[in-house]
C-alpha cells in the first residue's frame, strides 16, 4: 500500500487482488452493521453500503467498489429483503429500491473516483502551469 499526499489515506493499486478482497470484507462489514440496523427496525435496505462503497472507491478504485456493489445486490435480496433468507420475486418497491442503489452506486463510485485521482494530483505537486509556446501572443 501507498501513502496518497492528502490526509495520509492508504491506497491499493485499483486492479490487485488485495483491492478486490478489500471489497468482499466491505461488504461483510456493511452486511454486518446492515443486519444490526434491521434488528433496530430500520427499512432502508441499502444505508450501510453506500459509505462503505464511497471508501472503498477512494481507497482501493473504482473496480473494487463496482464488484462491491454488484455484489450487495443480492446479498441485500437475499438477507434484508423479507422473506428474510430466501430469494422471492421482487415487488416494485424493491425494484425501484434496487434500481436506486444502482443509480446512487454509480455517482458514488465515480466521485470517489475523482476524489481518488484529485488526491493522486495534489500528491505529485499540483497541477503545473503550461509555459507559453512562441506562437501565444503575451499582450
Amino acid at each position: 500500500m501507498r501513502r496518497a499526499g492528502l490526509f495520509g489515506v492508504p491506497r491499493v493499486r485499483p486492479w490487485s487482488w488485495q483491492a478486490f478482497l478489500l471489497g468482499f470484507v466491505v461488504v461483510a462489514m456493511s452486511a454486518a452493521l446492515q443486519g444490526i440496523c434491521v434488528a433496530l427496525g430500520a427499512k432502508l435496505y441499502f444505508a450501510a453500503f453506500l459509505p462503505s462503497l464511497f471508501v472503498l472507491g477512494i481507497v482501493a478504485g473504482a473496480p473494487a467498489a463496482a464488484l462491491a456493489a454488484l455484489l450487495t445486490i443480492p446479498l441485500v435480496w437475499w438477507a434484508f429483503m423479507p422473506p428474510f433468507f430466501e430469494f422471492n420475486s421482487l415487488t416494485s418497491a424493491h425494484a425501484d429500491s434496487i434500481k436506486l442503489f444502482c443509480l446512487l452506486a454509480v455517482l458514488v463510485i465515480g466521485l470517489a473516483d475523482l476524489c481518488r485521482a484529485t488526491m493522486a494530483i495534489i500528491s505529485r505537486g499540483g497541477l503545473k502551469p503550461r509555459s507559453e509556446s512562441a506562437a501565444t501572443n503575451s499582450q
